[in-house]
């Protein structure tokens, strides 16, 4: 796998020598062969091989080895070879080079590309006119038709360097959309975990003050302030174990079992709830589980934080095809008011719950008490 990857990554880095070269030796090859074959612009009669023939084809093919590094210096020797070429008539198989040079050049040339297209106009005006005058005298017809074939050239590199450009936006877009749903991931994360054990810490604490003459229950209500900043502590470094990359890309989502926990630790803060959990959960069941577990923690913690002493109502049912969850809770009695929060808890599960193609609510009853309810795929992917 290693020597694969090696591979891949050679295969990368040289590209450009592995396909240009081959590409540059071959033409210069055929060109050698294969006499008379090539481009003719200007009509001039075919002329014997000489030794400038040889340094024509050589700079019309050979620097197409490095047209991906240099493109510009690239075209510059491939049109000074193909100027020779047509003035002494060799018409060689090189001159095909000419087009090539001039997609690269379209293609990935940063800057001044106007300036180089006409540059490169001007530059045929002359080459056009000295092959007039040495030749038979073609139709004018026949020099525009060349530069149009040239110029579409030149479009095609353009086009390819736009698709590319494109492509390089798209993957853009991706990746900062990808860090984004990421970013709010680990809010998500650490809304759920933070909140719910700091707000448990707060309401014990706050309870502690009125204990001093029982130091029993004082007692007892320390040690719940120690256990949930204990557990506060395990779920915090699990999460960050889980952004770290080294650690792997798969979520163990909290066993069902710790949802009794859950409610364990909201009644020692001093919340009436009633649990109760019905089925068996399935043996698979991706991310269902841990949405479910998200959706009680975050209800327990906004009972706490809005309705503290109020009856509170778990119930869990777990089915083959979906795992349903709502949490009441009673305002009778309530001595705190019901106020509205930031609002990112319950927007979070309801992302978490979308994502899973779930149903989501979540509202004020009648009584004035809250409940949300939530259905979620039993078998939803991770």
């Amino acid at each position: 796998m290693t020597g694969l990857r090696r591979i891949q990554d050679l295969w990368r880095r040289s590209g450009a020598t592995v396909w240009y070269v081959p590409l540059a030796l071959g033409l210069f090859g055929a060109s050698l062969v294969y006499h008379s074959n090539g481009t003719d612009v200007g009509g001039l009669p075919n002329r014997p091989f000489d030794a400038l023939a040889v340094v024509a084809i050589a700079l019309q093919s050979l620097p197409l080895a490095g047209r991906r590094r240099w493109p510009v210096l690239c075209f510059a020797l491939v049109s000074a070879g193909f100027a020779l070429d047509q003035l002494r008539g060799y018409h060689t198989l090189a001159g095909i080079a000419l087009p090539i040079g001039l997609i690269s050049v379209a293609a990935q040339l940063e800057h001044h590309r106007r300036t180089t297209a006409i540059a490169l106009t001007a530059a045929y005006v002359p080459l056009a006119v000295a092959l007039d005058a040495i030749g038979p005298g073609e139709p004018p017809g026949e020099y525009v038709m060349f530069y149009v074939a040239v110029a579409l050239a030149w479009g095609v590199g353009t086009w390819l360097r736009s698709t590319r450009a494109a492509e390089a936006e798209r993957r853009r877009r991706v990746a900062e959309d990808t860090r984004t749903a990421e970013r709010a991931r680990i809010a998500r994360e650490l809304h759920d975990v933070v909140t719910h054990h700091v707000t448990a810490m707060v309401v014990q604490a706050e309870a502690a003050r009125y204990l001093t003459a029982a130091p029993d229950r004082l007692d007892q209500s320390l040690t719940a302030v120690t256990d949930t900043g204990r557990r506060a502590i395990t779920d915090l470094r699990h999460l960050l174990n889980l952004l770290n990359p080294d650690h792997g890309t798969e979520a163990t989502p909290p066993p069902v079992g710790r949802l009794l926990t859950l409610v364990e630790q909201t009644r020692r803060a001093g919340q009436p709830v009633e649990f109760t959990e019905e089925g068996t959960p399935a043996e698979s069941t991706g991310s269902a589980d841990l949405v479910a577990y998200r959706v009680v923690q975050e209800s327990l913690t906004n009972a706490l934080k809005y309705a503290h002493g109020s009856a509170t109502s778990v119930r869990v049912r777990h089915c083959d095809e979906e795992i349903t969850v709502e949490v009441s809770t009673d305002r009778t009695g309530s001595k705190v008011p019901l106020t509205g929060g930031s609002g990112r808890g319950l927007a979070g599960l309801r992302e978490r719950v979308d994502v899973l193609g779930g149903d989501f609510h979540a509202g004020r009853q009648p009584d004035g008490g809250f409940t949300v309810r939530v259905r979620i795929p039993a078998r939803s992917p991770s």
